[in-house]
């Protein structure tokens, strides 16, 4: 296989060339490899995942009808449990780090006014396609409640965990409001406000009097509008804030370092959480069927959001067929429903927007990496699906606050979610923790490797209509006279370059003024 090295055109013009390099095993680079063995070592945590999922359906159906729950006993069980425990605990532990990190290193590298109008407008795109399939996900959940039926089938018969029917509308809405603005940032990291009713004497009249109170929990939210101003106040301060803007990027990489480590201890974790889930079961048939409908819901919202709802967008502000331009990306969306990866697919997707649909050069590799960062639309109706989900297991209502919070939360997650395998169970994680949901994701991760296919082509095709909508702008702007510039900026303090638009005013026919000025021809 031949792979692209981008290399800066030495003119200095700001274009980028690709050049072929050969890989070790290839034609001229060393001895030819085993294809089998090639793909076995793509593929080992995919194959390894899909086996152990299998084989913790096999025992837990085998323990199941051997005793199951009664034969193992609360002791035994929970000890059969632990290598699944282990995973959860595992995963909540990259929660605080993974949202500081990649909020602040993402706002901090993508400041509105310096992307100029037209990527910002790219941007807006991201935001509101991201924010509809989040809308699409929690009402297909709460339409067709994928985990009403497998809370009444679960071998427990504690009841529903108490809910404060005595807050008022209002009171939540404050609540969330003073969530967004933690009065000490270190608190916020494991717990939140609440606000509980309590019958006071109120000038002679027994009233409920709301009460504040800090609840267990981390404030996921504050964290978030922490992040995100934190990192835009970085970019704020130019160069004297690179040195904390690469600090927490550094971070952020660690962290998806150790996440990849998990992820291999993962299959183990998930045979033990699956067959344990399945020996809680008093009807198995039940808790497949409700699986089932959870996968029918995303497939579903994805299908809607992928085939109806993108190509509206694109036709609306376009005019344009958006099918046809579906048919050329149709190649880089089977190589993201095979590598599961939006990072790993953006070479195709940048030569099939580029020679397929006409899109300039310079808009797709500024655009298409943007999307790859910052678009997770699909990722995000996932996330909404499954807390919907996870709160139906555990019959916990949800109420319009815990629904606006799942949709701001999934929202501004995907500003920081890594386009590799299984990143968005990460922050389904988050999620979950900012509804104060239980971090149960068992089921969720014995499926997730078909699910999160899926979401990566639904991220593909949004980043490609992307480009699609600002090459639309772009040609607009060239009739009325101004043309957007794609320039490289650099900074002294790092080597990598930040392609960015820029205002481009058409020069004045004085060649000496033109000489002196710094601004390049346009590139469009």
């Amino acid at each position: 296989m031949v792979a692209d090295q981008p290399k800066e055109d030495p003119k200095g013009s700001g274009s980028v060339e690709h050049t072929a390099t050969l890989k070790p095993g290839e034609a001229g680079g060393g001895p030819p490899s085993n294809p089998v063995i090639s793909c076995l070592r793509t593929n080992l945590l995919l194959l390894m995942t899909m086996l152990f999922v299998l084989g913790g359906v096999l025992l837990g159906l085998g323990l199941s009808r051997a005793g199951g729950a009664a034969m193992l006993g609360p002791l035994r069980l929970a000890a059969f449990a632990f290598p699944g425990e282990l995973l959860l605990r595992m995963l909540r532990l990259v929660i605080l780090p993974l949202v500081v990190c990649s909020l602040i290193s993402g706002s901090a590298s993508l400041d509105p006014g310096v992307l100029g109008r037209l990527g910002s407008w790219a941007l807006l795109f991201f935001l509101v396609s991201t924010l509809l399939g989040c809308i699409i996900g929690i009402s297909l959940a709460v339409a067709l409640q994928p985990g009403a039926d497998l809370a009444k089938a679960q071998n427990d018969t504690s009841p529903a965990p108490p809910q404060d029917t005595s807050n008022s509308v209002l009171g939540s809405v404050l609540d969330l409001l003073r969530n967004f603005f933690p009065s000490n940032l270190v608190t916020a990291t494991f717990r939140s406000y609440s606000t509980y009713y309590e019958d006071r004497d109120f000038f002679g009249t027994m009233m409920k009097v709301p009460v504040g109170r800090q609840v267990e929990g981390m404030n996921i939210l504050g964290l978030v509008v922490f992040s995100i101003a934190f990192g835009v106040c970085l970019r704020k301060l130019g160069q004297n804030g690179e040195i904390l803007i690469h600090f927490f990027a550094s971070f952020n990489d660690a962290t998806m370092v150790m996440v990849s480590w998990i992820m291999w201890y993962a299959p183990v974790g998930i045979l033990f959480l699956v067959a344990s889930k399945i020996i809680e079961m008093d009807d198995v048939k039940q808790l497949f069927t409700s699986v089932g409908k959870y996968v029918l819901c995303i497939l579903l919202g994805h299908l809607i959001h992928g085939l109806l709802v993108l190509p509206f967008l694109y036709f609306i502000l376009t005019r344009k067929n958006p099918y046809r331009f579906l048919w050329g990306i149709l190649t880089a969306l089977a190589a993201a429903f095979a590598t599961s990866s939006s990072s790993a697919t953006l070479p195709l997707t940048i030569q099939c927007v580029e020679e397929r649909n006409g899109i300039s050069k310079n808009i797709c590799r500024f655009i298409l990496p943007i999307g790859a960062t910052v678009n997770m639309d699909g990722a995000a109706l996932f996330q909404c699906v499954a807390a919907v989900f996870i709160a139906q297991i555990n019959r916990r209502p949800l109420d319009v606050v815990m629904i606006i919070t799942i949709l701001i939360t999934a929202t501004a997650s995907s500003v920081g979610t890594a386009g590799v395998p299984a990143g968005g169970v990460l922050t389904l994680a988050i999620i979950l923790e900012a509804v104060n949901l239980p971090v149960d994701l068992s089921l969720i991760l014995a499926v997730d490797w078909l699910v999160d296919r899926t979401c990566t082509v639904i991220n593909v095709e949004g980043d490609a209509f992307g480009a699609g909508i600002l090459q639309h702008l772009v040609d607009r702007r060239k009739v009325s006279g101004s043309v957007p510039q794609l320039v490289q900026v650099q900074s002294d303090s790092t080597v990598v370059t930040l392609p960015i638009l820029k205002r481009y005013s058409r020069p004045s026919r004085d060649t000496s003024s033109s000489k002196k000025s710094s601004v390049r021809p346009p590139l469009f």
